[in-house]
């Protein structure tokens, strides 16, 4: 029998920091304390490379049980539809128009943070409604 794993999601973008902190809004994360005797992130940042600085952000779930988010520069931008994305669940166990009030509300506040609402999906006979979104840097999501 195989033991359960932790595990990272990694997104590659240009500005880490600022999807980092869009992240931690949506989801409740937080940044993680700077290393030790360093009183900030900015503190540490300095001591690296030029090449370095602003290199990487992470954020994490503050109750340890969500995986740990990394953002990583990269030099190239996004061109094309993601092969894998978050579904942020705000409407589980919910349905119909109860669903669809809970997605909007959380659209709305998300595009208050510079998120770009996509279609909505409308339930069928196999799913339930959801609504695609993407975050700062266009990267695809869905509330579910």
């Amino acid at each position: 029998m195989s033991s359960i794993k932790k595990f990272q999601v990694t997104f590659d973008c240009a500005e880490p920091e600022r999807v980092a902190r869009f992240w931690c809004e949506v989801l409740g994360y937080v940044v993680p304390p700077p290393p030790e005797g360093f009183e900030t992130w900015a503190d540490h940042e300095r001591t690296l490379p030029a090449e370095s600085q602003g290199a990487g952000f992470v954020c994490m779930d503050p109750t340890g049980v969500g995986p740990r988010m990394y953002f990583q520069r990269v030099p190239e931008g996004k061109v094309v539809k993601n092969r894998v994305h978050l579904d942020v669940r705000v409407g589980t166990g919910l349905v119909g128009e109860e669903r669809l009030a809970a997605l909007e509300a959380e659209c709305v506040r998300l595009e208050a943070l510079g998120a770009v609402r996509g279609t909505l999906l409308i339930a069928d006979e196999y799913n339930e409604s959801c609504q695609n979104m993407q975050d700062i840097e266009g990267n695809e999501f869905c509330l579910d």
